[in-house]
């Protein structure tokens, strides 16, 4: 469905994106996930036909539906001012625009909101419109960059259940993110840093291929253990919320020389446990390499 070549692109002498090469078959929704400026706007904008490639080529089986990271409609336009003019780009015509408008607006709640203009609506409903206006022409292929990005939580999981339902009707999504909780829900992921892909596979596949064992640490109070945990030998250690994780290569020696340290700096109540990495702790790794 998506072909991707040993893709480069170029602006003057920087390298926005290396040598990318992926296959993505019909019905995959894959989550492009890198820090900003890893790549991931503008490998997105190639795929969308937005932009052409230095170098290499991009192939995509279907028509593409793009939704960009900043809200791209008229703001001071109607939100059905707005589904009328970009459906008719798209080449629908005569009664199939309005039904397919107010189906949309409909399945994403803004039917009430038809009157109001885009730039008068909340950022979740923004991006709802921007979804709706992308999903006219019926695409096979939807493109979107960091969809969930500056929306509150009910509009954020209310766009995700749109995708999950999309991809489970068989079309191909990829979606731009920089949240690991929303690449949890992708079943593919690519991980793009400085233009190059680092890491690609189902988020169970790249969790089961971290070299290290993850051991946690969490006590009754939040502080900070930077100190304590300098005193192990381990092969990373990152802050999670209260908790801390250390990346270990023998699980036993480590555990022996975290307790002594803690004992050491009079610390008490913290508990030690093993648990599985995490596609944060995964992409820390690939980010340090």
């Amino acid at each position: 469905m998506i072909r991707i070549e040993n893709v480069t692109k170029r602006f003057g002498a920087r390298e926005a994106v290396r040598g990318v090469s992926l296959h993505l078959p019909r019905g995959t929704l894959c989550g492009l996930v890198g820090p900003d400026g890893a790549g991931k706007t503008t490998l997105l904008r190639m795929v969308a036909g937005v932009l052409a490639p230095t170098a290499g080529s991009i192939t995509v089986g279907g028509a593409r539906g793009y939704m960009p990271q900043r809200f791209s409609l008229y703001e001071d336009c109607t939100v059905e001012e707005n589904m009328t003019l970009f459906g008719t780009l798209q080449g629908l015509r005569g009664k199939d625009l309005p039904q397919r408008s107010q189906e949309l607006l409909r399945r994403y709640d803004l039917l009430p909101f038809r009157d109001r203009l885009a730039g008068r609506l909340s950022g979740g409903m923004k991006q709802k419109l921007a979804l709706s206006a992308a999903l006219l022409s019926e695409p096979e292929v939807l493109i979107l960059d960091e969809p969930g990005t500056g929306v509150d939580p009910l509009s954020r999981r209310e766009i995700w259940r749109a995708l999950h339902g999309m991809h489970r009707e068989g079309r191909t999504i990829v979606v731009a993110t920089p949240s690991m909780d929303e690449a949890q829900l992708c079943s593919f992921l690519v991980f793009l840093s400085r233009g190059r892909v680092r890491e690609r596979g189902t988020p169970g596949e790249i969790c089961a291929a971290y070299p290290w064992t993850v051991l946690r640490v969490v006590g009754p109070e939040r502080r900070d253990l930077r100190e304590v945990l300098a005193a192990c030998p381990c092969e990373e250690c990152h802050a999670f919320g209260a908790a801390w994780h250390l990346a270990v290569r023998d699980e036993e020696s480590a555990r022996r020389a975290l307790e002594e340290a803690l004992a050491r700096f009079g610390i008490e109540g913290y508990e030690i446990s093993r648990v599985p990495p995490s596609l944060e702790d995964v992409f820390v790794f690939r980010e340090e390499e």
